[in-house]
């Protein structure tokens, strides 16, 4: 409900300030590799690999956990003027998990 009402939010912010040349968007990140996360894509006790970490791995077309310097560049875009034109957008940096997720098994 958080992240569906922060996408609201930038939706709102665009369609009011738009106006005055103030562009409102976010990043939705997809799954990263950090010190948090590390616990769930360690190796288990008896060699074999955390559930989740199966899971993520095996439904990211990227085939992994993201690097959190993958974020930088689309941050870098939507800072600079190459991105004035784009408003009201969640940009998902996720390796493509949202356009799998769902998706029928083969």
């Amino acid at each position: 409900a958080a992240k569906g009402g922060l996408k609201m939010l930038t939706r709102n912010i665009c369609s009011e300030y738009g106006e005055y040349n103030i562009q409102c968007n976010g990043i939705g990140p997809g799954y990263i590799a950090t010190p948090q996360t590390a616990p769930l894509r360690e190796p288990q006790a008896d060699g074999s690999r955390h559930p989740f970490d199966s899971f993520i791995c095996a439904k990211t077309p990227a085939g992994r956990w993201l690097d959190p310097a993958e974020l930088t560049g689309p941050a870098v875009f939507l800072a600079s003027e190459a991105s004035n034109a784009v408003n009201g957008h969640v940009l998902y940096v996720d390796g493509g998990i949202l356009a799998y997720i769902g998706k029928q098994p083969k």
